[in-house]
């Protein structure tokens, strides 16, 4: 398998890529990742079963869509493919480590605002279904934002909530509600990260920021910047560099919890436990 992983990767860059050196590296929650050497050259290749070729596909997609922007960083992608009983995705390996400083952090937030106001379309979705961790998610173009959300992100967690033998017993309540939540906010299609968390946001030893691992759409960016209150892992000034390039719009305080909850419903999908509760204490607080 690693022999023709090379050999793809000499057909797709047109220099002849022999390894010398493979070692296992994190790949996230739902992958194995390793770093693949020829000597001062490295790639990163992610790993799972061949089944899910269409999400290292997808991944691949939504990578080169937010390269092809030109404000923040991302991992290039240089191919996919399956062999054996493995599917793989190979990107350009980066060297994350470097320190989490407030100029870094800020110039991070200015990059994804650029990337927000750059990358715009007419609907909201995407080229294709992906996931969102291993879930997947439905990016059917839409051209209203409420049936958007409403439909294919808290409607359909819902459904898989249930399906998992969740309980929401005010989950149909706030789909009513979601209309009048998002009242009177317009916000035009910006392609966004997706997953932006702080475990997929890093920067290199050299100091530019990168994210990385993307759920890619088209939507309302404050999704992204939800995101990233959600688990922690993004300092003030990370906020500071966003809003020098675009200020969030009235309302965001309001509409973080709604965007948020389509996470904690998913997390209840993926891991169970106390997302449960978390998920309703957010849903019946929204609909009071």
């Amino acid at each position: 398998m690693w022999d023709k992983i090379a050999k793809q990767i000499s057909e797709v860059t047109g220099e002849k890529f022999e390894r010398s050196d493979r070692r296992s590296v994190g790949g996230g929650c739902i992958n194995q990742g390793y770093c693949l050497r020829d000597g001062d050259r490295a790639y990163f290749v992610k790993l799972n079963r061949a089944a899910q070729i269409e999400m290292f596909q997808a991944e691949a997609l939504g990578l080169e869509e937010m390269w092809e922007t030109h404000t923040i960083r991302v991992p290039k992608p240089i191919c996919t493919g399956v062999e054996g009983n493995s599917a793989y995705i190979v990107l350009e390996w980066l060297d994350i480590g470097g320190g989490g400083k407030s100029q870094v952090a800020a110039e991070m937030g200015r990059q994804l605002a650029q990337m927000h106001q750059k990358a715009t379309r007419d609907k909201f979705g995407w080229e294709m279904n992906n996931t969102i961790g291993s879930t997947p998610q439905v990016n059917t173009w839409t051209a209203d934002w409420v049936e958007f959300w409403r439909e294919h992100r808290i409607g359909f967690q819902l459904k898989l909530g249930r399906r998992k033998g969740g309980h929401f017993p005010q989950g149909d309540r706030l789909l009513e509600a979601i209309p009048e939540l998002l009242a009177g906010h317009s916000p035009k299609p910006s392609l966004v990260h997706g997953d932006l968390w702080g475990g997929n946001a890093s920067s290199t030893r050299d100091g530019e920021p990168v994210i990385f691992d993307p759920a890619t759409y088209y939507g309302d960016r404050e999704v992204d910047l939800a995101m990233t209150e959600l688990f922690g892992g993004f300092s003030r000034a990370f906020y500071q560099g966003y809003n020098e390039v675009w200020p969030v719009d009235p309302g965001y305080e309001q509409r973080k919890a709604l965007y948020n909850l389509y996470h904690i419903i998913n997390h209840f999908n993926l891991f169970g436990g106390g997302y449960e509760s978390q998920a309703n204490s957010i849903i019946s607080r929204l609909v009071r």
